[in-house]
């Protein structure tokens, strides 16, 4: 892997880049494909050296390790964005920001992605996860699932909702995460009440195709969100659309959601308990605990941050704290949300 020279593909690259925890050592080969041709061949390029691919949207679900494998390919499609309107279906590619869905909503007079608004990662690695805010999962109005099977990689297969296999935090990608690269998702629309000549028209959009993608960092990507609906907000004055956003804005940020780099939730409720993990930790006097510069948030049980440096072995050593508090205290071990990727010398237990 030392004569790589495609479109896409960069080097010697801090994954701290690419993820919104901010922790990542520097890795070799960084794919970033902005179309499926790129990405078809940069494919083509890792398995003709036998290297496997680790897959990846926006980051913002992942810890990426301390020490990468030097002749791993990280590959992401956060710059794959497009989207198109078939009637009544929403086409998109999977590095659509999930933020962006609901600005798209927005646009078509709909409130079908309310629930996206201010969540960071990408539509790939939602559908990937099936996120979900309170009530709303983004499988409730997904209809097909666009993917590569490395296995039968002579094109892209589709895949219905009802075979996704779709529960809490949870897809049939996740079972077949080494050979099933997401890069699409097509949703059914309630209603398509405003014309598409003029979403495409949105500034938003016409900077996600001139590569202007959003921040990664959390606190400038709630900024570059919060500043969007602050405009609307001025140019519209009261509208009943926006107010679900202005809901989320005020929940998230109220639990410092994006004031130091974090991943969200780490953990998922485990909901036979009957009550979510936050909430257990809570009683468990878990807030504020710190390993290295790793710290469980002040008002939530349930996030781990990086108040500064943190290393992926920091959080590592938070996670097996709470597991253990967990199992000796409740009778069980919280399942991570978060995906850990293992480096050189990594030795993480689930």
């Amino acid at each position: 892997m030392t004569s790589w020279n495609l479109t896409g593909l960069r080097t010697e690259q801090a994954l701290s880049r690419y993820s919104t925890y901010e922790i990542g050592g520097e890795a070799r080969f960084v794919g970033t494909p902005r179309s499926q041709e790129q990405l078809r061949e940069l494919l083509e390029q890792a398995y003709r050296r036998g290297i496997e691919p680790t897959f990846f949207g926006g980051g913002s679900n992942m810890l990426f390790p301390d020490r990468p494998d030097p002749d791993a390919l990280f590959l992401t499609t956060r710059e794959m964005v497009d989207f198109k309107l078939e009637g009544d279906r929403l086409v998109v590619s999977s590095g659509m920001p999930m933020s962006m869905l609901a600005v798209i909503g927005y646009g078509l007079g709909i409130s079908d992605f309310d629930f996206a608004f201010l969540l960071p990662g990408t539509v790939g690695g939602g559908v990937y996860m099936n996120a979900k805010y309170f009530d709303r999962h983004i499988s409730d109005t997904l209809v097909n699932v666009h993917y590569v099977d490395l296995q039968r990689p002579s094109g892209i297969q589709t895949l219905g909702r009802e075979a996704c296999g779709f529960g809490y935090k949870q897809s049939v990608f996740q079972d077949n995460s080494s050979n099933w690269l997401i890069v699409g998702a097509e949703f059914k629309l309630s209603s398509t009440s405003r014309e598409a000549v003029s979403l495409l028209a949105l500034p938003e959009w016409i900077a996600l195709r001139e590569g202007k993608l959003p921040p990664t960092r959390l606190p400038e990507f709630a900024s570059h969100f919060i500043g969007w609906l602050e405009d609307k907000e001025g140019e519209k004055g009261e509208d009943s659309a926006l107010a679900p956003l202005r809901k989320v804005v005020q929940d998230r940020v109220g639990k410092m959601h994006f004031t130091y780099p974090s991943c969200g939730s780490v953990f998922k409720n485990d909901y036979t308990v009957g009550e979510p993990i936050g909430k257990l930790a809570d009683r468990l006097h878990l807030r504020g605990v710190q390993r290295g510069n790793a710290r469980i948030s002040p008002v939530h049980g349930n996030v781990i941050q990086n108040i500064g440096g943190a290393k992926a072995a920091d959080v590592i050593e938070l996670i097996h704290h709470v597991q253990d508090a967990f199992d000796r205290h409740y009778g069980f071990v919280p399942e991570p949300e978060v995906v850990v990727i293992e480096g050189k010398s990594s030795s993480y237990r689930r």
